[in-house]
Order: structure tokens, then C-alpha cells, then sequence
């Protein structure tokens, strides 16, 4: 059986984004100060790199295996993250890492609109 066209855009739309969340994770500041120690910049990179791939593995989930709970894990994730880009933007204002966290939070978005519409409908496994 084929993947329906918006399964495949969704799967491809979230690669992407999870692309751009790896570089914005590539691009944040890792300056030590005496807020910030080495190690907590070492394990803050690990957790952001541990998270990413266990996204990609539940966007594996979604789009090969049909199963249904990992869109919905993936949209509170995407709930999440723009809840704290916006306290980041309030903070710092835009950067060149929460410029690429802006496009990868529409490209998740745009995803997972794909996810819930057209033939990917009856796709996904309850």
C-alpha cells in the first residue's frame, strides 16, 4: 500500500523541521558564564539531541507504522516549543537561532495540518 500524498508531505514538512531544530541547536550560544557551567551546556546539548531523535523516531511512527498517538505527541510538542520561543523572543529578542526555531515551528505546523486533512485521513491507526 502506497503512502497517501499528505502523509508524505507531513513526514517530509517534519524531517525538515527537525532538520532546522538539529542547526538552531548547532547555532545557540555556548558561551560559559556563571550562570551556564560547561557541563550544563554539554548536557542542555545532549537532552535538545536526545529530544530531536525521539521526535524523528515518533515522525517514523506516524508516517510508516499508521500509528495515531505520536501526531498527537508531536503537536503538544509543538505547543510546547512555541510557548518557550516566545519567552525566548521576549527575553532576547529574535536571533539567528530563534529565527531558524520561527520556520521550523511553521514548517511543523504546516506538517501536521497535513497530518489531520485530505487523504491522510484513515491513515493513521487509532
Amino acid at each position: 500500500m502506497s503512502v497517501p500524498r499528505n502523509v508524505l508531505r507531513f513526514e517530509v514538512l517534519l524531517y525538515a523541521s527537525l532538520m532546522l531544530d538539529a542547526l538552531s541547536v548547532a547555532f545557540q550560544d555556548r558561551t560559559p558564564n556563571p550562570d551556564m557551567t560547561d557541563q550544563m551546556i554539554t548536557t542542555a546539548t545532549l537532552i535538545a539531541g536526545g529530544m530531536i531523535l525521539l521526535l524523528v523516531y515518533f515522525v517514523w511512527l506516524a508516517a510508516q507504522k499508521r500509528k495515531n498517538w505520536p501526531r498527537w505527541v508531536l503537536g503538544a510538542a509543538l505547543v510546547l516549543s512555541v510557548i518557550s520561543l516566545a519567552q525566548i523572543i521576549g527575553e532576547k529578542g529574535v536571533e539567528l537561532d530563534s529565527g531558524i526555531e520561527i520556520v521550523s515551528c511553521v514548517l511543523t505546523t504546516i506538517g501536521l495540518y497535513f497530518s489531520f486533512t485530505g487523504d491522510a485521513q484513515g491513515w493513521f491507526n487509532a
